[in-house]
């Protein structure tokens, strides 16, 4: 397929730590970002738990939506992605509370009320999800709010809700509540009868690709143009997969950031006993694909250690210059278990780690960070082998892309501990999927996945990690 004139359009990205509004441009021959705005998120501890602040979190998208209009005019659309599993509950068309943070606490109640009804090996037949402790699901099980709403919408549909007016579930993303039937795509609402969630209050579902409706006419008017809302890969890991340049049928790939999500695309699930005692999720991906991964912890636990040494310190930490002394530190640290449940929650995240190595524990700042990189990059490597073994396919490359790509020391020990050619990046992965999918909706690129990669392939050459 031939491009020859240039789209624009806003791509709304949001992360568990930050969010940004970028311009992609695409056609005749280039792919491209502008970052238009960039803006923190993360919890904040209200007195029932914690949340995010979304207020704020809605305010930064809709004025870096209106800065993207005035920088580019030909802006033809808005898409939206974030991370996964959070929900806000409406009633009448407001939002009832702030929504709650996946890191709450509350979950673990959650957790026990809903397998005392339904076992996990019953849910994993029926969705398809590795047990995290705050899929959504276990969520709505403790919310007691759920009684008061008529409708329950995902971060990115809640956007979305609020732009348009429009309340629908994209599919990417209604996969991670656990109430998606993992061979249907569709709502299971006898799931969630039996656990106690009113099953009128999930919306109807559409794919990426779909229009879900036009800026209201007040937001037209504050943001400069009257635009359409295109559903993407609202799971921000579904539109990185989209934007992963997958070299072969073989290749795994690593959506790097907080998280590590840990895979391989596949046209059918896999739900043998073997899949579910290995925790291995079935996300829908764009185009009826599944994500078959593993969450590992990320960068999360590199974030955390720094800042928790900032705080001692009273002073920011350049991070770069702390890898590249860590890169001089022997590979033969002492590891721990990344996925360790301690490890889990925001608090003082240098002690936890030292409480798992004991008296191995590391005593300089480099050779610590050294162990949590090498700890990341095993868990990855044991996530690859494993995605290997229970879908019979080997494995011939990984795909690490988003801002683990940027960390070469990261690269290099996952290519170290797999064994094989690490192919770091585009850095910006979810952003280009987001652009990706809305650009192919409005005429604007190749109609195949296997293309749209080929484009990213051609646009942002990935750098190459050999195993030593």
């Amino acid at each position: 397929m031939t491009v020859t004139a240039v789209t624009a359009v806003a791509a709304v990205d949001l992360g568990a730590t930050s969010g940004r509004v970028m311009i992609g441009r695409i056609g005749d021959g280039r792919l491209d970002l502008e970052l238009v705005s960039r803006f923190p998120n993360g919890p904040v501890e209200r007195e029932d738990g914690l949340h995010w602040d979304f207020g704020a979190l809605y305010e930064h998208i809709v004025s870096g939506l209106a800065e993207a209009v005035r920088r580019e005019p030909g802006i033809e659309s808005i898409g939206i992605d974030s991370w996964a599993v959070d929900y806000g509950l409406l009633k009448d068309g407001e939002l009832l509370a702030e929504p709650f943070h996946y890191r709450d606490d509350r979950t673990v109640r959650g957790v026990a009320e809903v397998h005392a009804e339904a076992p996990f090996a019953e849910l994993y037949q029926r969705n398809g999800l590795q047990f995290l402790p705050f899929n959504t699901l276990y969520q709505y099980r403790v919310d007691a709010r759920i009684a008061d709403a008529d409708t329950t919408l995902l971060i990115p549909d809640l956007i979305a809700f609020l732009l348009t007016g429009t309340a629908v579930a994209e599919r990417t993303n209604a996969s991670t509540t656990g109430l998606l039937g993992v061979e249907s795509g569709e709502w299971d609402s006898e799931l969630a009868e039996l656990l106690g969630i009113p099953s009128s209050i999930l919306p109807t579902l559409v794919d990426p690709g779909e229009t879900v409706g036009i800026l209201r006419a007040d937001l037209a008017e504050r943001i400069g143009k009257d635009l359409p809302v295109i559903a993407v890969g609202s799971h921000d890991t579904a539109s990185a997969v989209v934007a992963t340049p997958l070299s072969t049928p073989h290749s795994a790939y690593i959506s790097c950031g907080t998280w590590g999500l840990v895979g391989i695309e596949l046209a059918d699930p896999v739900l043998t006993d073997a899949a579910r005692e290995a925790n291995f999720t079935h996300e829908l991906g764009v185009d009826g694909r599944y994500r078959f991964l593993h969450n590992v912890t990320g960068l999360w636990l590199l974030s955390e250690t720094v800042r928790a040494w900032e705080a001692e310190d009273g002073s920011s930490i350049d991070l770069p210059e702390l890898l590249e002394a860590a890169s001089a530190v022997d590979a033969d640290v002492p590891l721990f278990d990344a996925n360790d449940p301690s490890l889990s929650t925001p608090g003082d995240m240098p002690a936890r780690i030292a409480a798992l190595l004991g008296a191995d524990a590391p005593s300089t700042r480099p050779a610590f960070a050294r162990s949590i990189v090498e700890s990341i990059a095993t868990a990855f490597a044991d996530a690859v082998q494993t995605a290997s073994d229970l879908s019979g396919r080997e494995l011939d490359s990984i795909h690490l892309v988003g801002g683990g790509s940027l960390n070469r020391l990261l690269c290099q020990a996952t290519a170290d501990r797999t064994g094989l050619p690490v192919l770091a990046g585009p850095v910006e992965a979810t952003a280009l999927g987001n652009v990706l999918v809305q650009a192919r909706a409005l005429g604007a690129a190749p109609a195949s996945l296997e293309e749209l990669r080929a484009l990213v392939a051609a646009t942002h050459e990935p750098e190459r990690f050999d195993p030593r």
